[in-house]
């Protein structure tokens, strides 16, 4: 005898069926219907899992795109420089921090969004900008790519480095209003008065080179950079 169940007050009865096409087909379509549901709750819920995944991929933070490059090179008597570089991947920016044998530290900041370099000496309450060049460029990129190889270390050979100078002249007569300037540019120069320079092929006979600031690069190229304030 075919048993068949039959739905009776929220519980299931044991029932008879007397006619087996009958009877049976009524109830056929329920196992047929409800895994049709299952299977569209089931789809709903992969598709939502899926808008919630993208949804929170495009909501977090981008990585970590602050790196620190430590470089060590030896200057012209010997002595080793070292010196720090933050690399802002995300903002263009590239902060160096100069460490002199003295214990004293200058900074150099290479704003590559705005092609500008802004010079802070140590023990000056004064900032000096300049627009950056080719070789600014080319000496930054070198840098650039040793971060994102997560070179954290750079040793630079004395015998290997090939060494620059440059003079840039101090264009004291004019000086530039802090507030005009970008972050993070304000924020380094607030306390300081802020001077344009401009390169020149030497201070002359006549001129006296106040300081230099040496920055060494991944590239084997170390620049001395020396200021001198032109007349007004």
């Amino acid at each position: 005898m075919l048993r068949c169940w039959k739905h009776s007050e929220n519980r299931l009865e044991d029932a008879e069926c007397t006619d087996g096409g009958s009877a049976a087909s009524p109830q056929s379509h329920f196992p047929h219907k409800a895994f049709w549901v299952s299977f569209s709750a089931s789809l709903l819920l992969v598709i939502i899992a899926l808008a919630l995944t993208g949804h929170l991929g495009l909501s977090q933070p981008p990585a970590e795109s602050l790196q620190l490059v430590r470089i060590t090179a030896p200057d012209q008597t010997g002595l080793l420089i070292n010196q720090s570089a933050v690399v802002d991947l995300q903002n263009d920016l590239v902060t160096f921090s100069i460490t002199s044998p003295a214990n004293q530290t200058s900074t150099v900041l290479f704003d590559i969004k705005h092609g500008l370099i802004c010079y802070k000496p140590m023990d000056q309450e004064s900032c000096f900008l300049r627009k950056m060049e080719e070789s600014d460029y080319n000496n930054v990129h070198s840098l650039l790519q040793e971060s994102t190889h997560k070179q954290g270390q750079i040793q630079l050979s004395r015998n290997e480095t090939q060494r620059q100078r440059e003079f840039l002249g101090v264009l004291a007569g004019s000086p530039v209003d802090v507030s005009t300037l970008e972050e993070p540019l304000q924020t380094l120069c607030q306390h300081s008065s802020v001077h344009w320079t401009r390169r020149v092929d030497g201070p002359g006979n006549q001129r006296l080179v106040y300081f230099c600031i040496d920055i060494c690069f991944p590239s084997n190229i170390c620049v001395s950079v020396c200021f001198y304030y032109l007349p007004e």
